[in-house]
């Protein structure tokens, strides 16, 4: 596990939870996310935290100014509305039920939610798939929420993607679904990244994760940021990018 101390962190995005009332009964993609493009050679999907949606995030673009970047496609869907547990059951944006905050390594676990929640992740994959993308070209990155749907999206792909980016996450489901990890999907690198600051998902949630995925046989590389709350910073989005680039097998 690699595990790496960084410094000063620029805060870009300060996500919290926001509550709605509109229901939404699927998942709701971005009008900006490109389909069917006959030149595009990746896929990079951002899965956003509870009480937030996908066009909020589509700024974290900018980050991304590389000719690599050049024709990849870009998908910020939105989390459908549902009851939240840990906000008293106030109808939000999210992925699946979170049942108390702080999240820690030991909180309780929506796992049929998680699950799916997943299977449709999986449908907006395999769509990319369909079209013509190289599935170790397809990216599965997430802030918080959509960190922990990120990790359990790509253990559970039946092939091997380019990667899986958790942002602030957690394990959101219990040790034994690891032994439900496809083959090919153990082979997809996870970078794990969180604030040392963290109030909201405790660091030593996040910190549990790698050494479980790699006694799994997972290649996972951490990055703790000290002082860094629950937000991302614009240090954290930059190597993102590189990161991408270095696992992009076309990149050359």
């Amino acid at each position: 596990m690699k595990y790496l101390l960084l410094t000063k962190p620029i805060v870009l995005l300060t996500i919290t939870f926001a509550i709605t009332s509109l229901f939404i009964v699927y998942f709701r993609e971005s009008p900006s996310a490109q389909r069917s493009d006959p030149m595009a050679r990746s896929f990079v999907l951002w899965l956003h935290g509870l009480g937030d949606s996908g066009p909020a995030n589509e700024p974290i673009k900018t980050f991304f100014p590389s000719p690599e970047f050049r024709n990849t496609i870009w998908s910020f869907p939105s989390a459908p509305s549902q009851p939240v547990s840990c906000n008293h059951g106030a109808v939000m944006p999210s992925w699946f039920d979170i049942y108390e905050i702080p999240v820690a390594a030991e909180s309780p676990r929506d796992e049929d939610g998680l699950l799916k929640a997943v299977h449709n992740v999986h449908a907006m994959i395999d769509k990319e798939v369909a079209g013509g993308i190289n599935p170790e070209n397809i990216f599965v990155c997430g802030f918080s929420q959509g960190g922990a749907l990120t990790l359990a999206s790509t253990l559970l792909y039946p092939r091997t993607l380019g990667g899986g980016a958790v942002f602030s996450g957690w394990v959101p489901f219990n040790t034994s679904m690891l032994r439900q990890i496809p083959p090919d999907a153990m082979k997809t690198p996870i970078l794990w990244s969180h604030g040392m600051a963290d109030r909201t998902v405790l660091f030593e949630a996040g910190q549990a994760g790698p050494p479980l995925l790699e006694q799994a046989g997972i290649n996972c590389e951490f990055k703790a940021y000290p002082g860094l709350g629950h937000s991302i910073s614009n240090e954290e989005l930059r190597y993102l990018e590189s990161w991408i680039k270095t696992h992009l097998p076309s990149s050359s």
